[in-house]
């Protein structure tokens, strides 16, 4: 994990480029830090966040369950990696900061209940919502089809993946040719990881070396891997990729796609269990913030205004089943 003064020269570096920016008054406008002492705005990194709120909708809250609205609040899961700019830890290293969980916090806000975030591992924010631990997932969640078995979806973002390779390569990746023999890292149960066996299926049967696919536990141990020459490439989110190639000054995107694999956009979307009651409402939550424009500022304050959605779809077309 970064050291404070780390993160805090490399979100510098972001400013300076103009990709992530503050909002206006309500949300990271106040507050903020400065960078190494420079002028101007910086990017809040506290755990006092001033996010960005919306009023109560009664017509939406009341699409909630009786049980979930007598409770007053939204029991979320999220990933306990440090994955800028979707879900980290502010300057105190407890608090949870980031897209996710401000775009959460609207949905709740519109919802009239409060958020109460339970940060854990990936595998395990799939238990919580088997269990109903959970009313839902904000972390990243790629709507595929076979996950729509038992789980429904509201779409809020784009799903986009990107390899990123060492800064000077000289390599792009276009497809899976691309990647035969090379040693790429991924996450273990994500949607980048079923693309990349597929795409490794697709070289076998081409006479083609296969990808050498690589597991590590956080996404620090993907980089120190990648610097290290371990693997060529990390396969992970677009934002994450994004983030971290400005901020390191060390790598570089040699590829995007869609996270849904050739001929169709991935979404991202909150995630809950299938018949819970609770996706109309969260569809209409995220429908009234896209409206009423937080939605906008809260992807702007992170920079991922070229992910947003027109609407919340509930159960799109998702990543394709896995062929056996």
């Amino acid at each position: 994990m970064k050291s404070r003064r780390a993160l805090l020269t490399a979100l510098a570096s972001l400013t300076a480029l103009g990709v992530l920016t503050a909002c206006g008054s309500g949300d990271a406008a106040l507050n903020e830090t400065r960078p190494e002492g420079k002028k101007g705005h910086g990017i809040n990194l506290t755990p006092e966040q001033n996010r960005v709120h919306t009023a109560k909708v009664d017509a939406i809250a009341a699409k909630v369950p009786a049980a979930v609205r007598e409770r007053g609040t939204l029991v979320l899961g999220v990933s306990a990696s440090s994955n800028p700019p979707l879900a980290f830890r502010a300057t105190d290293d407890k608090t949870l900061i980031g897209v996710e969980i401000d775009l959460a916090t609207l949905v709740a806000d519109a919802l009239g209940l409060k958020p109460e975030f339970n940060a854990v591992s990936w595998e395990n924010l799939f238990v919580g919502l088997d269990s109903g631990k959970y009313d839902a997932v904000f972390s990243n969640v790629t709507v595929t089809e076979e996950r729509k078995d038992k789980y429904d979806f509201a779409t809020y973002r784009l799903d986009d993946l990107a390899f990123e390779a060492k800064k000077g390569s000289g390599w792009t990746v276009k497809g899976p040719e691309d990647v035969a023999g090379k040693a790429i890292a991924v996450g273990s149960g994500t949607n980048q990881e079923k693309i990349l066996v597929d795409w490794s299926a697709q070289n076998e049967k081409a006479g083609r070396e296969p990808v050498d696919i690589k597991y590590y536990q956080n996404t620090s141990d993907y980089y120190l891997a990648l610097q290290s020459g371990r693997i060529d490439a990390y396969l992970g989110p677009n934002p994450v990729a994004a983030y971290h190639v400005l901020s390191s000054g060390q790598t570089e995107v040699v590829g995007k796609f869609s996270g849904a694999g050739a001929g169709l956009q991935g979404k991202i979307a909150a995630t809950t269990k299938k018949d819970s009651g609770l996706v109309a409402a969260y569809a209409a939550a995220l429908d009234h913030v896209i409206q009423n424009g937080t939605y906008a500022q809260v992807l702007k304050r992170w920079g991922l205004d070229g992910e947003s959605v027109p609407t919340s779809e509930i159960n799109p077309p998702g990543l394709p089943r896995t062929k056996n």
